[in-house]
């Protein structure tokens, strides 16, 4: 009595069809094609970055500039206030 084998078992099919390799090369293509446009724009995202940082710079150096001439003027103000003050 030999058994038979059982024919309800799963088999895995190692057989690759052509279009299975198709929407592979598919796929990568687009892997590949998202990953290279999200390196661009990185790319841009990092000059904007690098331009806003240097026109901040600039702003600031104004900005600071501006204060300093603020407080002497504030000081000479004080000083005619003062001079004024002290006439008869």
């Amino acid at each position: 009595m030999t058994k038979k084998p059982n024919t309800s078992s799963w088999r895995l099919d190692r057989r690759l069809n052509l279009s299975v390799l198709v929407q592979l090369m598919a796929l990568a293509s687009l892997i590949l094609g998202s990953w290279l446009n999200l390196q661009r724009q990185l790319d841009l995202l990092q000059r904007d970055v690098t331009m806003l940082l240097k026109a901040q710079e600039t702003v600031t150096q104004k900005l600071e500039a501006l204060a300093a001439q603020s407080l002497s003027h504030e000081y000479r103000v004080q000083a005619i206030e003062k001079r004024l003050g002290e006439r008869p």
